[in-house]
């Protein structure tokens, strides 16, 4: 089976580097992309979306498809490392160990004895290591002020440098930060694994509705300027916004799909304490 893959790789990359030959020159001014579509990009961005940043405006807009199978193909990643790495029966060990949350007193339970539920005590590993306090202590801080530059990020990924994949990144980051500097069942209480998939679901859709929108109002797929009627604003301004929603969906979709890579590949698929 591995040279059949060896080989469908090797005559894959032999076809694409054969392809490779009839791209223009580096940087060859007379290309199609420098004739045409640079120039007009370049030119008539901010009139025809009303979107200073040209590369959002191009990622959003002019090449809108492509953007939408880029976040699907983020999407399809977290749900191959899903089904690849996920355990979805339950390992439980001989003995359980929980914590009290305020003394930090150890409890180990033999196999068949449970612990009644109760906020006080939180279940860990037997090779558990308490967080460090000023770790534990500078991410809380700043994790807030994380998230909401993230935010920032995408609503003003018009304007600036930034937008859904940047914005997500970020916010994925700090989810992905607390569970490093607490551990991931902390982690996981305040994202559990249903919503992360949710999400991660909601952010294609809401790009991929976008458009279908757009069908429904008699319009080519992603041609935001139909929603004008709809936003009551001008075509041109109803681009504009059409971006910031699919930016949305972006930002949530990568987001999601972080923090579901994360948590599988740092607890091997069991979801207990993580790195």
């Amino acid at each position: 089976m591995k040279i059949v893959g060896l080989i469908i790789v090797a005559v894959t990359g032999a076809f694409l580097i054969y392809a490779a030959a009839d791209f223009p020159a580096w940087s060859d001014p007379a290309s199609p992309a420098s004739t045409y579509l640079s120039p007009h990009f370049i030119e008539k961005s901010m009139e025809e979306t009303s979107v200073p940043n040209i590369v959002t405006a191009v990622l959003a807009d002019y090449r809108g498809f492509d953007t939408m199978f880029e976040t699907t193909v983020i999407f399809s990643a977290g749900v191959v490392c899903f089904f690849l790495l996920r355990i979805s029966r339950r390992e439980e060990p001989e003995s359980r160990y929980y914590r009290h949350v305020l003394t930090g007193v150890t409890i180990q339970l033999k196999e068949g004895y449970k612990m009644p539920p109760s906020d006080d005590f939180e279940q860990i590993d037997a090779a558990w290591t308490p967080p460090d306090l000023i770790v534990k202590t500078a991410c809380r801080i700043l994790i807030p002020f994380i998230q909401l530059f993230a935010l920032y990020v995408i609503a003003h990924g018009h304007h600036s440098p930034g937008g859904g994949f940047q914005g997500g990144v970020i916010l994925g980051a700090s989810v992905i930060l607390f569970a490093i500097s607490h551990d991931l069942r902390s982690a996981v209480r305040r994202m559990s694994e249903k919503l992360i998939a949710i999400l991660c679901a909601v952010g294609v859709l809401i790009y991929a509705g976008t458009g279908a929108l757009c069908l429904l109002l008699k319009q080519n797929f992603l041609d935001y300027s139909v929603l004008a009627g709809v936003l009551h604003v001008d075509p041109i301004t109803a681009r504009s916004h059409g971006i910031l929603m699919v930016e949305i969906g972006v930002g949530i979709a990568v987001l999601a799909t972080m923090i579901w890579i994360y948590n599988n590949v740092s607890s091997a698929g069991r979801y207990r304490q993580g790195l």
